[in-house]
């Protein structure tokens, strides 16, 4: 079977976005298929493009592990051992460590934030409201869930912006804004180090005065009768320091995007706000900012009659799923009134996104107050991106806008 025509572990292949053609001819000619080989010099990968069998390879944890890597290209020496965390474990410790923190993130949890989430974001709005323009990402989508998840981890607000630009080194490394290349590898283990040595500093103090907080409850509490090492204790608040704003921060955006480029859309969804809900599930599916995640097949094994060797990498994709022509009618439309939507940009299986109705509730939060508040938005300047091959990223909106307060 020839490799397919694009090397999805190369981040140029996403220069213009997500390449929803390539990944369409798969779905209808090689569903699941074999690419020889990566940009990282590694063996080769499958992948895995339709909705059933993402959800198939993300479901069965035994037979496609998530313990040796979450990307396509390997781990640096002792990385894994670094940053051991929820994401890159299986069952049974997998489960154990999803309840230790899991209370903090049900639906009654999510519900008792609300009120003070609406008071962020209108303390957000009103910081660039009266300016007429502004960098959407910078000054509104990244704000608000690094306000949220330091206020739910314990970290101090003042201390905001250097998570944020931690995060931005970690995942950015395939970027030249964060040094690409061997050095951008570098720079984000070494970024990650720095955030363990906070989070090592905050758990301490949390160790001797215990606050209301996730870093309090990480400290104090047990696994199986046992406390949290400071190791495993620090892969978790960079786990949760990271994925409680990145992806947020990235779909806020891209909803403001796809709005924006949908007049029609954006029209119907101030005239009938009760909409939002389904809106966000819409914006979820058609621009999940996680692209993908690999696993590694345990046994031999086959999906769609091909066959996958023990050892093989796996990657799921959910973009690609989520436009899958099977399961999602005119999957290519943006429709806000869509439903039902039961895309995978939270994953699916065990490893379905942890903070899944926080981003829901934040998400719907942000659109309900801005759309009430700013008017007349428009594009102001170059849309810029994130370079990478694992987060749909994006660096920059310059928009300019009315403030209904100003009217």
């Amino acid at each position: 079977m020839p490799s397919p025509s694009v090397d999805v572990s190369n981040p140029d292949s996403f220069e213009n976005g997500f390449p929803h053609d390539f990944f369409r001819e798969l779905r209808a000619e090689t569903p699941v298929a074999w690419h020889e080989g990566d940009v990282h010099g590694g063996p080769g990968y499958w992948i895995i493009s339709k909705y059933d069998d993402v959800r198939f390879v993300s479901k069965n944890s035994a037979l496609f592990a998530s313990g040796f890597g979450n990307q396509i290209e390997e781990p640096l020496p002792g990385q894994l051992e670094f940053a051991r965390s929820m994401i890159n474990m299986d069952p049974p410790d997998h489960p154990r460590y999803r309840k230790r923190v899991s209370r903090g993130f049900t639906p009654n949890a999510i519900a008792h934030m609300e009120a003070k989430t609406r008071s962020r974001v209108t303390t957000v709005l009103d910081a660039i409201a009266g300016k007429g323009r502004c960098d959407f990402v910078l000054d509104v989508a990244a704000e608000l869930p690094l306000q949220v998840i330091a206020d739910l981890l314990g970290v101090p607000q003042d201390d905001r912006h250097q998570i944020f630009d931690w995060s931005n080194t970690m995942l950015g490394s395939e970027d030249p804004e964060y040094s690409a290349g061997d050095r951008g590898k570098a720079e984000a283990l070494a970024a990650g180090m720095q955030m363990f040595q906070y989070a090592y500093q905050l758990g301490q103090e949390r160790a001797q005065d215990p606050q209301d907080d996730l870093v309090s409850e990480l400290m104090l509490g047990e696994v199986n009768g046992e406390k949290l090492e400071m190791l495993e204790f620090g892969s978790f608040f960079l786990l949760l320091s990271i994925a409680g704003n990145e992806t947020t921060r990235n779909l806020i955006s891209h909803g403001l995007l796809l709005l924006l480029e949908r007049p029609d859309q954006l029209a119907r969804l101030r005239e009938e706000p009760a909409l939002l809900p389904s809106a966000v599930e819409e914006m979820l599916r058609f621009r999940p900012p996680v692209m993908y995640f690999r696993r590694t097949a345990m046994a031999d094994c086959e999906i769609r009659g091909q066959k996958i060797r023990e050892g093989q990498k796996v990657t799921t994709w959910y973009p690609s799923a989520n436009r899958d022509e099977e399961v999602f009618d005119e999957p290519d439309q943006f429709d806000i009134a869509r439903h039902p939507n039961e895309h995978v940009a939270f994953g699916h299986g065990q490893h379905f996104c942890l903070g899944a109705h926080l981003a829901r509730m934040e998400i719907r939060v942000m659109f309900e107050e801005l759309l009430c508040r700013l008017h007349d938005i428009e594009l102001d300047g170059e849309v810029t991106r994130l370079r990478s091959h694992f987060i749909d990223g994006i660096k920059s909106i310059p928009i300019r806008f009315a403030d209904r307060q100003d009217r």
